[in-house]
């Protein structure tokens, strides 16, 4: 009788693990999105095994660890484990076990094979391969059983029959979230794309895709579903020549009705309020296996911009023509009227005509140094030379040329005390300020006002330009800064590449230039932005020139990773960082971008655009703290869609690919500027001491510290890195500049003078703590 009890309660047992593995696989399939298939089968397994702890790992094509997921587990525990030194080898040999594995001491079992100091206490534990049909899919873990001391064998039996269930289910959610991703990615590409593209499925007349662009010409509103075929009729149709064309004439008809591929043919779309697009339409029909007609593609590009391309460049030709031809003109002239004069004319006269072929010569090798600087900007070649100068004594320097050159016009300077110095090229922003001085005396009469502003605008510092002349209509405003603009007030060429040479200027400096007006007669507003230093200007510099001499801007110790599988813009941006004396971590491989994240702890990453396989929006999603960084995409494209949708992602910058070295460490410059005015609005405070990096100041239990300049620098470049351990090289190279290295007797002696303000006792300091063999750190707070 107790035999046939015992086999009873083993078979009910059998029954309820049976039912239980039934309802485990039933519940692990009824999604395909990954991370819950993964979560649903560590807690499955957790759940057959009467386990406290699981987890679940995953491995790639290549055989290393790609997922790994907690069941059980608290946070702090998660923590823990995440933070091992060595968990990613530990994970590894586990997942590397052809066997399933169970013992009764987990951490003993990982110790005795080389993985000390794990925690938390596992105790019994078993793993078993997850194995799909073509291999390895990955592993599951199970620990700390909760009724007995041990796994039993049957533990073990029902996980491998798990396991081989979950494999399947992991292999289609698998290839669930890479047809997602790539039809993301496809649909992504196609939105970002110039040209309109439609998808119209023949069956049901509709159009089951149509990309952003193609919406804006059709002026479609809805952005998802099937868009009727018919919603065309509700347009018109016309040739180039004004010739009305019938909805049967488009290619999509042809291409539906006959199967006939149609390219570039060329239709006007007029809309219902007589609004005209000038479109190239193509047209090419998909048949299915059967050879029947399946679906149609066709794409719409809209040759308006091509047309306002032509004619500004023809205009710009002409601008170009007309320049040259009056200098050339002139000098003639002048040379001919001296030749061909009956009588020898006197001294004066031939001064005087010498003095007009000097002048003309003048505006014609200035036109020609003009193009060669728009040709070094379109390259990425511009030189700048940026060195900490006044803004003041820049602008100065620009008035003065401008007066000189014989303008009678006011120009009057207001600028905001106490502005940092800027990180510029002196002659280049001085060229920026004459283009912009010029520009306004153009558009406007004489003797009137030109005022010149200059603010702190966050990292950067913002100089505008601001006349009283005729003015710019708001919708050519955004068509200034292009080299082809010509401009339509009283002096035709007054708008022309001298605007397009301070964006590229300013830009290759890491700034933005605009300009703003309220219309015709309203005058005109030029802004630009330069990088600012982090010290200000307490007082005017006495000679204009001074800062053209100053020292280069002490070595870098920031990290910058680099992603980017073209090999020699690695090469050109390392070598760049480099010589900058940053240091620069590269790699062509986006599926590093993590490991490197932990590993190298960047200040900062450069991120190509395409990458092999994906993207870098795709690895930003994939990796979302990598934004915990100032992020700048690189690309080659330089689409406003684009480098908005990178700006709104969380972005610090997107630069378009070819770039100049000085722009690029332009650029970085001022998103690590950023970056550090957002992480040090909040002061250090710690005990008595208080620094705050918005004022400059330091406190102890309420008094102020009365630090020099050089004492609150170290202090603050200290407090900024609190726990993070400084050496004397890195200290003398940020406070006291290039040249002062293997000095580490000057470091001790001033941390020696700063503990003495502070109260902070060297013997048992609590502020300012020495490192051996090191340098200094300051405590955390």
């Amino acid at each position: 009788m107790a035999e046939i009890d015992r086999l009873r309660a083993e078979n009910e047992m059998l029954q309820d693990r049976l039912s239980g593995l039934t309802e485990a696989i039933r519940h692990i399939s009824e999604d395909l999105d990954l991370d819950t298939v993964l979560q649903r089968v560590a807690d499955s397994a957790r759940a057959l095994t009467g386990a406290r702890y699981a987890a679940i790992t995953t491995i790639d094509s290549a055989g290393g660890l790609q997922d790994l997921l907690f069941s059980g587990l608290t946070a702090a525990q998660q923590n823990t484990v995440v933070s091992y030194d060595t968990g990613i080898e530990l994970f590894t040999y586990l997942s590397g076990l052809r066997d399933p594995l169970r013992i009764t001491d987990f951490v003993a079992h990982v110790d005795s094979v080389g993985f000390p100091g794990f925690e938390p206490q596992i105790g019994a534990f078993i793993s078993a391969q997850i194995r799909g049909r073509d291999g390895q899919v990955g592993t599951i873990y199970v620990g700390k059983p909760r009724d007995s001391a041990d796994f039993t064998h049957e533990d073990v039996e029902i996980l491998e029959v798990f396991a081989s269930q979950a494999a399947l289910t992991l292999v289609n959610a698998q290839r669930y979230g890479d047809e997602q991703r790539s039809r993301a990615d496809l649909e992504a590409f196609v939105n970002a794309s110039p040209v309109g593209v439609l998808v119209v499925d023949v069956a049901s007349q509709n159009f089951v895709m149509a990309n952003r662009e193609a919406r804006r010409i059709a002026r479609v509103d809805r952005e998802h579903g099937p868009i009727p075929l018919a919603i065309l009729e509700q347009l018109r149709y016309k040739r180039l020549d004004g010739s009305e064309i019938s909805l049967e004439d488009l290619p999509f008809d042809a291409a539906l009705s006959g199967g006939e591929t149609v390219q570039a043919e060329e239709v006007v779309i007029v809309h219902p309020d007589g609004s005209e697009v000038a479109t190239l339409i193509s047209a090419t029909p998909i048949r299915s296996d059967d050879g029947d007609l399946a679906t149609v593609i066709a794409t719409l590009q809209d040759m308006s911009p091509l047309e306002d391309m032509e004619r500004l460049r023809a205009e710009f030709l002409a601008m170009v023509s007309h320049e040259l031809r009056a200098p050339l003109t002139s000098i003639k002239g002048s040379a001919a009227t001296m030749r061909s004069s009956p009588i020898p004319p006197d001294p004066a006269e031939i001064r005087q005509f010498f003095r007009i072929i000097e002048e003309q010569a003048d505006d014609m090798r200035d036109l020609i140094n003009d193009l060669l600087d728009m040709t070094r900007i379109e390259a990425g070649t511009l030189s700048v030379s940026p060195v900490p100068m006044d803004v003041g004594s820049v602008v100065e320097q620009a008035k003065n040329a401008f007066l000189s050159s014989g303008h009678r016009y006011s120009v009057e300077i207001d600028r905001t005390p106490n502005l940092p110095r800027v990180w510029g090229d002196r002659q280049r922003i001085v060229q920026v300020l004459h283009n912009l001085f010029s520009n306004a005396a153009a558009n406007s009469s004489e003797w009137s006002t030109i005022s010149v502003s200059a603010s702190l605008d966050g990292t950067h510092v913002a100089i505008s330009v601001t006349d009283e002349g005729t003015g710019i209509d708001p919708e050519r405003l955004p068509l200034l800064f292009t080299k082809f603009f010509r401009g339509d007030g009283r002096d035709p060429s007054s708008y022309g590449l001298g605007l397009a040479i301070c964006r590229g200027i300013v830009e290759a400096h890491g700034g933005r230039i605009w300009a703003h007006s309220s219309g015709r007669g309203r005058g005109a507003q030029f802004t630009f932005t330069i990088p600012a230093l982090d010290e200000p200007v307490m007082a005017p510099a006495h000679d204009v020139h001074s800062d053209q001499s100053e020292s280069p801007a002490a070595t870098k110790v920031e990290r910058i990773l680099v992603v980017d599988d073209d090999l020699q813009a690695l090469r050109f941006v390392r070598s760049t960082l480099t010589k900058a004396g940053y240091a620069a971590i590269v790699t062509s491989e986006p599926s590093e971008v993590e490991h490197l994240l932990d590993s190298e702890m960047p200040h900062l990453v450069l991120l190509d655009l395409l990458l092999p396989g994906t993207d870098a929006f795709e690895v930003i999603r994939r990796v979302p703290r990598l934004l915990e960084v100032p992020v700048i995409f690189v690309s080659g494209r330089g689409d406003d869609q684009l480098v908005a949708k990178a700006l709104e992602l969380g972005a610090a910058d997107y630069i378009v690919k070819p770039f100049s070295p000085t722009e690029l460490l332009a650029r970085i410059a001022a998103a690590l500027r950023r970056q550090a005015q957002s992480r040090h609005a909040e002061p250090y405070r710690l005990g008595d001491l208080t620094v705050d990096f918005l004022t400059h100041t330091a406190t102890v239990a309420g008094q102020t510290a009365n630090l020099t300049p050089t004492e609150y620098k170290l202090l603050s470049e200290l407090c900024i890195n609190a726990g993070r351990a400084l050496s004397y090289e890195q200290l003398l190279e940020t406070i006291w500049g290039e040249g002062s290295s293997g000095d580490a007797q000057r470091v001790r002696t001033f941390i020696k003078d700063l503990r003495a303000k502070l109260g902070d006792d060297a013997r048992n300091p609590t502020y300012i703590l020495t490192v051996p063999n090191i340098g200094y750190q300051a405590a955390a707070p």
